[in-house]
């Protein structure tokens, strides 16, 4: 049992699980408010936070404990937007324990600690996941990434889960070409380009002429979960597993998340 004061315990964990929440919620402020709220859960009783297990693990099953009490999050708005729609096509313990697996790679053990379930309940979660989302419709996707080989391995998993590339851009100026002349329906961007320019500044250049979902992709995530500037719905850290990326490509489709990042002098 940890003897840390629960501030200490938390605060490490705060990037990742507003990572987690956006991804879940597919919006920035709708995920801050849930972690906000996990916070505020924690302050009026701190038992929710299970110093019995690891501080990460007990920060996500304290965020999903409080995620589980609003009933809203188990069904849909008919009358809400694209993403509470869509929630309708994506049960909510899928998604949680998929995320969980390969956004935040925990073990099936600990998924299992944070949701409250068994081992083998966590894996048929997991593999309904993957086929729910399976079942989407493929799209077009541009790749921002100065990093040959890394493009390379983007580009192969990609196509892997159905998708077609359009094009892969190395710098600001090809990615604007490509985008006016493909119309991608997904963008995955790096951050740093190769003529010294910046992705995140080529987005949204780009978000000035389409309307269409943001992946950046950095070495450095928490330059970007600063919670003082507008910044990514979805990111996947450098360096990545193919896994990771397949999820975050998924989620940035089922929610239909249109939305760039400001440039605040990060860097990849």
């Amino acid at each position: 049992m940890s003897t840390s004061s629960l501030a200490d315990l938390i605060a490490p964990q705060l990037p990742y699980l507003r990572r987690f929440a956006r991804a879940l919620m597919g919006s920035q402020d709708r995920g801050d408010a849930y972690v906000v709220a996990m916070l505020e859960a924690l302050v009026a009783d701190n038992r929710i936070f299970d110093r019995d297990v690891a501080p990460r693990t007990a920060a996500y099953k304290a965020f999903i404990n409080v995620w589980n009490s609003v009933p809203t999050n188990g069904r849909a708005d008919p009358a809400g937007d694209i993403a509470d729609r869509r929630i309708e096509t994506l049960n909510p313990g899928p998604r949680q324990a998929f995320l969980l697996a390969a956004v935040e790679e925990f073990s099936t053990r600990d998924i299992a600690i944070i949701l409250g379930k068994s081992e083998d309940d966590i894996a048929e979660l997991i593999d309904a996941a993957g086929k729910e989302i399976a079942e989407q419709l493929a799209s077009r996707v541009l790749i921002i990434e100065d990093e040959p080989l890394i493009a390379l391995d983007i580009e192969g998993l990609v196509t892997d889960i159905g998708h077609e590339v359009v094009g892969v851009a190395a710098t600001h100026k090809e990615a604007l070409a490509l985008a006016r002349d493909k119309r991608p329906e997904l963008i995955l961007a790096d951050i740093q380009l190769a003529d010294g320019s910046s992705g995140i500044e080529a987005v949204n250049e780009i978000l000035m002429e389409l309307n269409v979902p943001v992946i950046f992709i950095t070495a450095y995530p928490e330059r970007l979960l600063t919670g003082d500037k507008p910044e990514p719905a979805f990111l996947v850290t450098k360096p990545f597993k193919h896994e990771m990326v397949k999820a975050v490509i998924s989620q940035a489709l089922f929610f239909d998340v249109k939305a760039g990042v400001k440039q605040h002098g990060a860097a990849a």
